[in-house]
């Protein structure tokens, strides 16, 4: 579904991405792990079309989409939960999700939609007229993902979902990842809690500064003595 080949992408001169290769399947759940630093959101911006690509080519669905605007490579179906979840903090939780469906015009089926992400996070119907600012960060992540889910991805970007939030937290929202999984959803996962990531994953793919070292089934990098050493505080 996904193709990144040879990718480098900077920001001004200094180079963040240094001719990574990746790939993502449909149906499957993907997972880049790394350090702080190694690039792994610079590489869902730069999927996302945010951050240019200097070189290489990125192809979702048979398509080059490299050279498109962000808004266009929605469109196509890509869409994200960014890292830091960055809600619209003013608009209520409705208003937010609405914002998610920016790209679409069938009105009938947004709100069949903003029910079923109901159905997924359910304190969200609870809080559906509160601004986004006004939610625990936990609740503010439910939105992101939900907001995501309101342009209909094809393929799902998940940018460290788990930062800052408390372990019953984090794992209701893993639950909510390996459900959608279930459903068919395709999802790329970035995040630095590399144990629970892997355990979720089918594939993932490990980012050292910019560079792709290593990538297997994500059964095997959990086994990894490297990966264990470096992510897993083995």
């Amino acid at each position: 579904m996904l193709v990144l080949d040879n990718i480098h992408s900077a920001y001004g001169k200094i180079e963040a991405l240094k001719g990574i290769s990746l790939e993502v399947n449909e149906g499957e759940i993907v997972t880049l792990i790394g350090a702080n630093g190694a690039g792994k959101s610079t590489t869902l911006m730069t999927i996302c079309g945010v951050n240019r690509v200097k070189q290489g080519t990125i192809s979702f669905k048979g398509e080059r989409i490299d050279s498109l605007p962000p808004h266009v490579i929605v469109r196509k179906g890509i869409s994200q939960a960014p890292e830091g979840r960055r809600i619209f903090p003013r608009l209520t939780v409705i208003e937010n999700l609405e914002m998610g469906a920016f790209v679409r015009t069938d009105a009938e089926a947004i709100g069949k939609d903003i029910e079923y992400v109901f159905g997924l996070f359910p304190i969200l119907r609870e809080r559906r007229q509160q601004l986004g600012g006004t939610l625990s960060g936990g609740e503010q992540q439910m939105l992101a993902i939900a907001r995501a889910l309101m342009a209909r991805p094809k393929l799902l970007l998940l940018d460290e979902p788990s930062l800052g939030l408390a372990p019953i937290v984090v794992a209701k929202i893993f639950e909510a990842i390996k459900g959608l999984n279930r459903q068919g959803a395709t999802i790329f996962l970035v995040e630095q809690n590399a144990r629970m990531a892997l355990k979720l994953a089918h594939r993932g793919y490990v980012l050292e500064t910019g560079r792709i070292t290593m990538n297997d089934t994500a059964a095997a990098l959990l086994n990894s003595r490297r990966v264990q050493e470096a992510y897993l505080g083995a």
